[in-house]
Protein backbone atom coordinates (compact mmCIF):
# COMPACT_ATOMS: atom_id res chain seq x y z
CA UNK A 1 0.00 0.00 0.00
CA UNK A 2 1.77 3.12 -1.29
CA UNK A 3 1.99 5.95 1.28
CA UNK A 4 1.33 9.62 0.49
CA UNK A 5 3.23 12.68 2.26
CA UNK A 6 1.01 14.45 4.46
CA UNK A 7 1.64 17.95 2.22
CA UNK A 8 0.04 16.35 -0.85
CA UNK A 9 -2.91 14.68 0.78
CA UNK A 10 -3.24 18.63 1.97
CA UNK A 11 -3.11 19.84 -1.12
CA UNK A 12 -5.58 17.32 -2.83
CA UNK A 13 -8.09 18.39 -0.59
CA UNK A 14 -7.47 22.07 -0.50
CA UNK A 15 -7.91 21.55 -4.89
CA UNK A 16 -11.20 20.14 -4.52
CA UNK A 17 -12.19 22.53 -1.63
CA UNK A 18 -11.27 25.76 -3.55
CA UNK A 19 -13.02 23.69 -6.64
CA UNK A 20 -16.32 23.84 -4.58
CA UNK A 21 -16.15 27.63 -4.28
CA UNK A 22 -14.70 27.68 -0.92
CA UNK A 23 -13.18 30.43 0.87
CA UNK A 24 -9.51 30.57 1.01
CA UNK A 25 -9.89 30.81 4.28
CA UNK A 26 -12.50 28.14 5.20
CA UNK A 27 -10.10 26.11 2.91
CA UNK A 28 -7.15 25.87 4.75
CA UNK A 29 -9.31 25.54 8.05
CA UNK A 30 -10.98 22.37 6.74
CA UNK A 31 -8.17 21.13 5.08
CA UNK A 32 -5.95 21.30 8.29
CA UNK A 33 -8.69 19.54 10.60
CA UNK A 34 -9.09 16.64 8.13
CA UNK A 35 -5.55 15.99 7.93
CA UNK A 36 -5.24 15.72 11.56
CA UNK A 37 -7.08 12.75 11.35
CA UNK A 38 -5.41 10.78 9.03
CA UNK A 39 -1.75 12.14 11.07
CA UNK A 40 -3.53 10.24 13.79
CA UNK A 41 -4.17 7.35 12.00
CA UNK A 42 -7.84 7.76 11.96
CA UNK A 43 -8.29 7.16 8.46
CA UNK A 44 -11.69 6.68 8.26
CA UNK A 45 -11.67 10.83 8.64
CA UNK A 46 -10.00 12.42 6.86
CA UNK A 47 -9.42 12.69 3.37
CA UNK A 48 -11.21 9.30 3.32
CA UNK A 49 -14.50 11.47 3.33
CA UNK A 50 -13.96 13.52 0.47
CA UNK A 51 -15.70 11.77 -1.61
CA UNK A 52 -19.24 11.37 0.76
CA UNK A 53 -18.51 15.08 1.26
CA UNK A 54 -18.38 15.51 -3.04
CA UNK A 55 -21.83 13.26 -3.16
CA UNK A 56 -23.71 15.10 -0.66
CA UNK A 57 -22.86 18.20 -2.29
CA UNK A 58 -23.73 16.88 -5.66
CA UNK A 59 -26.82 15.99 -4.06
CA UNK A 60 -27.82 19.47 -2.81
CA UNK A 61 -27.55 18.23 1.13
CA UNK A 62 -24.13 20.18 1.62
CA UNK A 63 -23.91 24.11 1.04
CA UNK A 64 -20.65 25.67 -0.32
CA UNK A 65 -19.73 27.74 1.29
CA UNK A 66 -22.32 27.10 4.55
CA UNK A 67 -23.39 30.89 5.92
CA UNK A 68 -22.31 30.57 9.73
CA UNK A 69 -24.02 32.30 12.31
CA UNK A 70 -23.57 33.17 15.41
CA UNK A 71 -27.24 32.99 16.96
CA UNK A 72 -26.79 33.15 20.83
CA UNK A 73 -23.20 34.57 22.51
CA UNK A 74 -23.59 34.69 26.55
CA UNK A 75 -20.92 34.77 29.23
CA UNK A 76 -20.40 31.05 29.35
CA UNK A 77 -22.30 29.45 25.72
CA UNK A 78 -22.64 30.41 22.57
CA UNK A 79 -25.25 28.77 19.56
CA UNK A 80 -23.93 28.24 16.43
CA UNK A 81 -25.79 28.15 12.94
CA UNK A 82 -23.68 26.04 10.27
CA UNK A 83 -25.92 26.79 7.09
CA UNK A 84 -25.86 23.56 6.46
CA UNK A 85 -22.06 23.98 5.22
CA UNK A 86 -19.29 20.90 6.00
CA UNK A 87 -18.89 20.71 10.04
CA UNK A 88 -15.46 22.10 10.36
CA UNK A 89 -15.03 25.11 10.73
CA UNK A 90 -18.16 26.26 12.94
CA UNK A 91 -16.73 22.96 14.90
CA UNK A 92 -13.71 24.58 15.25
CA UNK A 93 -15.45 27.65 16.15
CA UNK A 94 -17.50 26.17 18.63
CA UNK A 95 -14.62 24.93 20.46
CA UNK A 96 -12.25 28.18 20.44
CA UNK A 97 -15.87 29.88 21.98
CA UNK A 98 -15.66 27.36 24.81
CA UNK A 99 -12.44 27.50 25.49
CA UNK A 100 -12.38 31.16 25.69
CA UNK A 101 -15.27 31.28 28.11
CA UNK A 102 -13.99 28.67 30.22
CA UNK A 103 -11.00 30.54 30.70
CA UNK A 104 -13.10 33.65 32.11
CA UNK A 105 -16.25 31.52 33.56
CA UNK A 106 -14.20 28.39 34.61
CA UNK A 107 -17.11 26.45 31.68
CA UNK A 108 -17.97 27.41 28.06
CA UNK A 109 -20.54 25.44 26.47
CA UNK A 110 -21.13 25.55 22.83
CA UNK A 111 -23.62 23.83 20.55
CA UNK A 112 -23.51 23.94 16.79
CA UNK A 113 -26.65 23.19 14.56
CA UNK A 114 -27.59 23.00 10.92
CA UNK A 115 -24.27 21.35 10.38
CA UNK A 116 -22.27 18.27 8.25
CA UNK A 117 -19.87 16.07 9.08
CA UNK A 118 -16.97 17.18 10.88
CA UNK A 119 -14.31 14.86 10.73
CA UNK A 120 -12.85 13.22 14.33
CA UNK A 121 -14.49 14.82 17.25
CA UNK A 122 -11.04 13.79 19.28
CA UNK A 123 -9.58 16.80 16.83
CA UNK A 124 -11.69 19.48 18.82
CA UNK A 125 -11.61 18.24 22.31
CA UNK A 126 -7.50 18.40 22.04
CA UNK A 127 -7.56 21.81 21.15
CA UNK A 128 -8.31 22.82 24.39
CA UNK A 129 -5.25 20.89 25.87
CA UNK A 130 -3.29 24.08 24.25
CA UNK A 131 -5.19 26.23 26.77
CA UNK A 132 -4.45 23.65 30.15
CA UNK A 133 -7.98 23.38 29.79
CA UNK A 134 -10.05 19.57 29.68
CA UNK A 135 -12.12 19.30 26.19
CA UNK A 136 -15.44 17.39 25.18
CA UNK A 137 -17.46 16.75 22.45
CA UNK A 138 -20.01 14.95 20.68
CA UNK A 139 -22.12 15.00 18.10
CA UNK A 140 -25.06 13.22 16.29
CA UNK A 141 -24.59 12.08 12.47
CA UNK A 142 -26.35 12.22 10.01
CA UNK A 143 -27.94 8.42 9.00
CA UNK A 144 -29.68 6.19 11.20
CA UNK A 145 -27.20 3.14 11.17
CA UNK A 146 -26.90 1.35 15.22
CA UNK A 147 -29.47 -1.38 15.67
CA UNK A 148 -30.83 -0.59 19.50
CA UNK A 149 -30.80 -3.77 21.74
CA UNK A 150 -33.51 -5.49 20.72
CA UNK A 151 -34.63 -4.03 18.08
CA UNK A 152 -35.02 -4.90 14.19
CA UNK A 153 -34.30 -1.71 12.68
CA UNK A 154 -31.55 0.99 13.15
CA UNK A 155 -32.73 4.16 15.10
CA UNK A 156 -29.73 6.31 16.00
CA UNK A 157 -26.57 7.02 14.55
CA UNK A 158 -22.43 6.38 15.98
CA UNK A 159 -22.88 9.22 18.02
CA UNK A 160 -19.12 9.66 19.16
CA UNK A 161 -17.89 11.30 22.48
CA UNK A 162 -14.40 12.84 22.57
CA UNK A 163 -12.60 13.62 25.85
CA UNK A 164 -9.16 15.35 26.23
CA UNK A 165 -7.58 16.27 29.93
CA UNK A 166 -4.11 17.78 30.56
CA UNK A 167 -1.18 16.25 31.73
CA UNK A 168 2.56 17.38 32.43
CA UNK A 169 5.00 15.02 32.28
CA UNK A 170 3.33 12.39 30.40
CA UNK A 171 1.23 12.68 26.92
CA UNK A 172 -2.53 14.29 27.65
CA UNK A 173 -5.15 11.64 28.05
CA UNK A 174 -7.44 11.95 24.71
CA UNK A 175 -9.97 9.07 24.53
CA UNK A 176 -12.00 9.46 20.84
CA UNK A 177 -14.59 6.84 20.43
CA UNK A 178 -18.24 5.94 19.15
CA UNK A 179 -20.77 5.24 21.10
CA UNK A 180 -21.44 2.12 18.43
CA UNK A 181 -18.99 -1.19 18.35
CA UNK A 182 -17.23 0.69 15.36
CA UNK A 183 -17.88 4.02 13.20
CA UNK A 184 -18.99 3.67 9.87
CA UNK A 185 -15.74 4.80 8.65
CA UNK A 186 -14.51 1.46 9.76
CA UNK A 187 -16.64 -0.63 7.45
CA UNK A 188 -15.61 1.88 4.42
CA UNK A 189 -11.95 1.05 5.84
CA UNK A 190 -12.42 -2.66 5.62
CA UNK A 191 -14.55 -2.41 1.88
CA UNK A 192 -11.67 -0.47 0.65
CA UNK A 193 -8.70 -3.13 1.83
CA UNK A 194 -10.96 -5.75 0.53
CA UNK A 195 -10.95 -7.90 3.99
CA UNK A 196 -13.86 -9.51 6.02
CA UNK A 197 -15.26 -7.98 8.94
CA UNK A 198 -15.09 -9.48 12.15
CA UNK A 199 -18.00 -10.91 13.95
CA UNK A 200 -20.29 -8.34 15.90
CA UNK A 201 -19.94 -5.13 14.34
CA UNK A 202 -22.93 -5.25 11.34
CA UNK A 203 -25.92 -7.25 11.55
CA UNK A 204 -28.19 -8.55 8.11
CA UNK A 205 -31.65 -8.20 7.96
CA UNK A 206 -32.49 -10.87 10.10
CA UNK A 207 -30.80 -10.32 13.24
CA UNK A 208 -27.47 -12.70 12.30
CA UNK A 209 -24.05 -11.51 12.15
CA UNK A 210 -22.83 -9.83 8.99
CA UNK A 211 -18.87 -9.65 8.03
CA UNK A 212 -18.74 -8.49 4.49
CA UNK A 213 -18.29 -5.04 4.90
CA UNK A 214 -19.15 -4.28 1.63
CA UNK A 215 -22.50 -5.58 2.20
CA UNK A 216 -22.56 -4.06 5.24
CA UNK A 217 -21.04 -0.35 4.27
CA UNK A 218 -23.60 -0.19 1.64
CA UNK A 219 -26.78 -1.48 3.30
CA UNK A 220 -29.97 0.52 3.14
CA UNK A 221 -30.74 1.29 5.92
CA UNK A 222 -27.09 0.04 7.83
CA UNK A 223 -27.00 -2.22 10.59
CA UNK A 224 -24.21 -1.76 12.96
CA UNK A 225 -24.41 -2.98 16.76
CA UNK A 226 -24.05 -0.44 19.73
CA UNK A 227 -20.98 -0.45 21.95
CA UNK A 228 -20.65 -3.82 23.27
CA UNK A 229 -22.11 -5.85 20.40
CA UNK A 230 -24.94 -7.92 22.19
CA UNK A 231 -27.00 -7.48 25.11
CA UNK A 232 -25.77 -10.02 27.00
CA UNK A 233 -21.87 -7.90 26.31
CA UNK A 234 -23.21 -5.10 27.18
CA UNK A 235 -24.75 -3.79 24.12
CA UNK A 236 -27.50 -1.64 26.44
CA UNK A 237 -24.70 0.40 27.72
CA UNK A 238 -23.28 1.83 24.42
CA UNK A 239 -27.66 2.14 23.14
CA UNK A 240 -27.43 4.75 26.26
CA UNK A 241 -24.45 6.68 26.09
CA UNK A 242 -25.82 6.93 22.12
CA UNK A 243 -29.11 8.43 23.45
CA UNK A 244 -27.03 10.92 25.84
CA UNK A 245 -24.70 12.05 23.11
CA UNK A 246 -27.94 12.85 21.29
CA UNK A 247 -29.52 14.88 23.83
CA UNK A 248 -26.64 16.76 24.35
CA UNK A 249 -26.06 17.96 20.79
CA UNK A 250 -29.56 16.93 18.54
CA UNK A 251 -32.57 17.88 21.32
CA UNK A 252 -30.48 20.49 22.60
CA UNK A 253 -29.51 22.03 19.24
CA UNK A 254 -32.86 21.00 17.84
CA UNK A 255 -30.75 19.06 15.01
CA UNK A 256 -31.99 16.19 13.43
CA UNK A 257 -32.27 12.65 15.45
CA UNK A 258 -30.36 9.88 13.26
CA UNK A 259 -30.50 12.39 10.15
CA UNK A 260 -34.61 12.26 10.69
CA UNK A 261 -36.64 15.04 12.33
CA UNK A 262 -37.61 14.07 15.37
CA UNK A 263 -41.26 14.78 15.67
CA UNK A 264 -42.09 14.21 11.78
CA UNK A 265 -39.56 11.68 11.03
CA UNK A 266 -38.72 13.21 7.82
CA UNK A 267 -35.20 13.46 6.76
CA UNK A 268 -35.97 16.99 5.10
CA UNK A 269 -33.17 18.30 2.07
CA UNK A 270 -30.49 18.53 4.53
CA UNK A 271 -28.77 16.28 7.28
CA UNK A 272 -29.32 19.27 10.15
CA UNK A 273 -26.51 17.87 12.72
CA UNK A 274 -26.26 18.93 15.76
CA UNK A 275 -22.74 18.95 17.81
CA UNK A 276 -21.73 19.32 21.59
CA UNK A 277 -18.16 21.74 22.78
CA UNK A 278 -17.58 21.84 26.81
CA UNK A 279 -13.95 23.42 27.85
CA UNK A 280 -13.32 23.01 31.45
CA UNK A 281 -10.55 25.12 32.95
CA UNK A 282 -9.50 23.42 36.15
CA UNK A 283 -7.66 25.78 38.09
CA UNK A 284 -11.08 26.81 39.40
CA UNK A 285 -11.78 23.86 41.03
CA UNK A 286 -8.12 23.26 42.26
CA UNK A 287 -7.26 26.72 42.99
CA UNK A 288 -2.99 26.00 42.48
CA UNK A 289 -1.93 25.94 38.58
CA UNK A 290 -0.62 22.65 37.65
CA UNK A 291 -2.27 20.65 40.43
CA UNK A 292 -4.94 19.13 38.05
CA UNK A 293 -2.01 18.08 35.29
CA UNK A 294 0.24 16.46 38.20
CA UNK A 295 -2.72 14.49 39.35
CA UNK A 296 -3.18 13.66 35.60
CA UNK A 297 0.56 12.59 35.83
CA UNK A 298 0.32 10.10 39.17
CA UNK A 299 -2.74 8.75 37.28
CA UNK A 300 -1.28 7.82 33.58
CA UNK A 301 1.55 6.57 35.89
CA UNK A 302 -0.59 4.45 37.59
CA UNK A 303 -1.61 2.74 34.26
CA UNK A 304 1.58 2.71 32.85
CA UNK A 305 2.77 0.69 35.59
CA UNK A 306 -0.35 -2.23 35.69
CA UNK A 307 1.59 -5.52 34.44
CA UNK A 308 0.67 -6.20 31.06
CA UNK A 309 0.16 -9.63 30.37
CA UNK A 310 2.63 -9.47 27.31
CA UNK A 311 5.81 -7.51 27.90
CA UNK A 312 6.17 -6.43 24.67
CA UNK A 313 2.46 -5.17 24.75
CA UNK A 314 2.00 -2.38 27.32
CA UNK A 315 -0.55 -0.85 28.94
CA UNK A 316 -1.34 2.37 26.74
CA UNK A 317 -3.66 5.01 28.00
CA UNK A 318 -6.24 6.67 25.09
CA UNK A 319 -4.29 9.21 22.95
CA UNK A 320 -0.89 7.35 22.81
CA UNK A 321 -1.47 4.93 19.72
CA UNK A 322 -2.66 8.21 18.04
CA UNK A 323 0.38 10.19 19.13
CA UNK A 324 2.67 6.68 17.92
CA UNK A 325 0.79 7.45 14.39
CA UNK A 326 1.35 10.91 14.19
CA UNK A 327 5.24 10.66 14.52
CA UNK A 328 5.28 7.83 12.29
CA UNK A 329 3.19 9.60 9.39
CA UNK A 330 4.49 13.28 10.08
CA UNK A 331 8.00 11.35 8.96
CA UNK A 332 6.58 8.45 6.11
CA UNK A 333 3.02 9.86 5.18
CA UNK A 334 -0.36 8.14 5.15
CA UNK A 335 -1.49 4.62 3.83
CA UNK A 336 -3.33 5.04 0.60
CA UNK A 337 -5.41 1.95 -0.57
CA UNK A 338 -6.07 2.31 -4.41
CA UNK A 339 -9.61 2.26 -3.58
CA UNK A 340 -9.17 5.26 -2.23
CA UNK A 341 -6.83 6.90 -4.22
CA UNK A 342 -9.71 5.89 -7.29
CA UNK A 343 -12.77 7.53 -5.35
CA UNK A 344 -10.58 10.79 -5.10
CA UNK A 345 -9.77 10.84 -8.66
CA UNK A 346 -13.63 10.82 -9.62
CA UNK A 347 -14.10 13.51 -6.75
CA UNK A 348 -10.97 15.17 -8.29
CA UNK A 349 -12.22 14.78 -12.11
CA UNK A 350 -15.78 15.83 -11.71
CA UNK A 351 -14.94 19.18 -9.74
CA UNK A 352 -12.19 20.46 -12.34
CA UNK A 353 -9.34 19.64 -9.86
CA UNK A 354 -5.89 18.85 -10.28
CA UNK A 355 -5.58 14.69 -9.00
CA UNK A 356 -2.29 14.92 -7.03
CA UNK A 357 -2.06 11.14 -6.50
CA UNK A 358 -1.18 9.71 -9.63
Amino acid sequence: MPQIAIETIKAQIAGVLSAWGMPPDQVATTVDLMVEADIRGIDSHGIGMLPQYHDRRNEGRIIVPGHIRVIEDLPAMTLIDAGHGLGHVPAKMAMQSAIAKAKDMGVGVSVVRSSNHFGAAGVYSTMALEAGLVGICMTGTSQRSIVPPRAREPMFSTNPIAMAAPAKRNPAFSLDMATSTVAVGKLNIYRRSGKEMPVGWALKDDGSPETDAEAAFYAKPKRMTSLGGTEDGGSHKGYGLAIMVDILSSVLSGSNFGGHDLKTGETGDFTNIGSFFLAIDPVFFRGEPGAFEADMDALIDLMHDIAPLDPAQPVLVPGEPEEEARAVRLRDGAPMTDTLAAEVKRVAKQSGAEFLFG
